[in-house]
């Protein structure tokens, strides 16, 4: 009995096949792509988000903010990482269409525009939780202990609202200050490679 085969690498197809085709239409990365394209990049303040005269062109802001959504989804921390999916993963590649930045483009990016970014990734994360689009699973456990309705839990205030919105403030800002630390730690690491 023979094993199941794949395609042969050197055989000519009539037509080629896209790189739709790979993404299924329920990928999140197809969600990261339009909510992006319905952002107006300029009123959030995004550097070079209106388009020079002159000069050798730059990469679009909305590009490399797909690439850091992406990367924030799938907890990919390092620019140098990001660098790397946007030229093997198929869902980057689907997103970015092919373009590959590297490492250093995109880690400027995130230096240029800390407070759009800030803003950007509050409102992701508001509009993913209205859509209940990523966690919260449902559990259900068998017990005998009841809470109140209106337990602590279940009752907000504008204190503890606000104590929420921080520590939701102080989750984007570790997460970009991880990603800081994470392109020191390889630019140190490149750096002592070379120089031993």
């Amino acid at each position: 009995m023979s094993y199941i085969q794949g395609e042969d690498r050197n055989q000519t197809i009539l037509f080629p096949e896209s790189i739709e085709e790979y993404i299924d239409k329920d990928n999140p990365v197809r969600i990261i792509n339009e909510y992006i394209n319905q952002l107006d990049l300029e009123a959030l303040h995004f550097a070079r988000a209106t388009d020079s005269k002159t000069g050798r062109p730059p990469y679009h802001p909305a590009d490399l903010l797909k690439l850091y959504l992406y990367g924030y989804l799938n907890h990919i921390r390092s620019s140098r990482r990001l660098e790397t999916e946007s030229g093997r993963n198929l869902e980057v590649i689907w997103l970015m269409r092919k373009l590959r930045p590297d490492f250093k483009t995109i880690a400027d990016f995130r230096k240029d525009n800390k407070k759009a970014l800030v803003k950007v990734f509050r409102d992701f994360i508001r509009l993913c939780n209205s859509w209940q689009l990523f966690g919260k699973e449902l559990l259900a456990i068998d017990g005998s202990k009841f809470r109140a309705c209106n337990a602590k839990r279940n009752n907000y205030s504008q204190k503890k609202l606000a104590r929420h919105l921080s520590y939701i403030n102080e989750k984007i800002a570790g997460y970009l200050q991880e990603l800081d630390e994470c392109d020191q730690l390889e630019s140190h690491d490149l750096f002592q490679r070379y120089r031993g």
